[in-house]
């Protein structure tokens, strides 16, 4: 069993904006997040689309987020 649990874009969105996260430019449904950390990330959700575990642990791998953070 996964980890993750399903969640909608809106609070992935809040929780990646929680770790530092912020939008850097915005196009429809396609936001451009930027951190320090890492290299911008195109976070492609519409924000009342759920979000399936495998494409969050993707998610986790390109922007340091774990399943506490949600």
């Amino acid at each position: 069993m996964s980890q993750w649990k399903a969640v909608k874009a809106t609070e992935l969105l809040k929780a990646l904006e929680s770790l530092g996260w912020r939008v850097k430019r915005m196009s429809g449904s396609h936001r451009v997040l930027e951190h320090e950390a890492h290299p911008d990330f195109v976070f492609a959700f519409h924000d009342r689309e759920e979000i399936g575990p495998v494409m969050l642990s993707r998610v986790a791998k390109r922007t340091g987020l774990k399943p506490s953070d949600l």
